[in-house]
């Protein structure tokens, strides 16, 4: 039976830890962030944290394309929304963007490739067919 893949969706309020001297967001704070909302896609297509850390199977983040389109600053609320963008054999992609939700401006739009490793011999790993059907 195919695998339907889940969306994500997480809130993230910019806090001075995510800010410059001027109050705008560092690139990687961005990062950080769809961090959150990959891992909690991948949860959703059963790899959970537990999971994960008992079958030592991990998707890996072999690329990330990210676009810059607007600023954050400190205290706004960003909504962050996944999902999966295309699959293929050994690897797959997610795709995410930023929203402010006092206006609704997008601010940040982003792919990333990710392969299934099993480590510790980082070994990468064919995606389940399921996934392919």
């Amino acid at each position: 039976m195919p695998i339907s893949f889940p969306t994500m969706e997480t809130r993230e309020e910019v806090m001075f830890f995510d800010t410059d001297c001027g109050g705008v967001v560092h690139n990687i704070a961005y990062l950080r962030m769809i961090e959150t909302c990959r891992t909690r896609l991948a949860a959703g297509m059963g790899m959970d944290l537990r999971n994960m850390s008992e079958t030592r199977l991990f998707p890996v983040v072999t690329r990330t394309e990210i676009d810059y389109r607007r600023p954050a600053k400190l205290g706004d609320w960003l909504t962050i929304r996944g999902s999966v963008a295309e699959i293929s054999k050994a690897r797959f992609w997610c795709q995410f963007e930023m929203i402010r939700e006092s206006d609704g401006t997008t601010l940040v739009t982003a792919r990333q490739s990710l392969a299934l490793v099993q480590m510790p011999e980082g070994k990468p790993v064919r995606l389940p067919a399921e996934w392919l059907e």
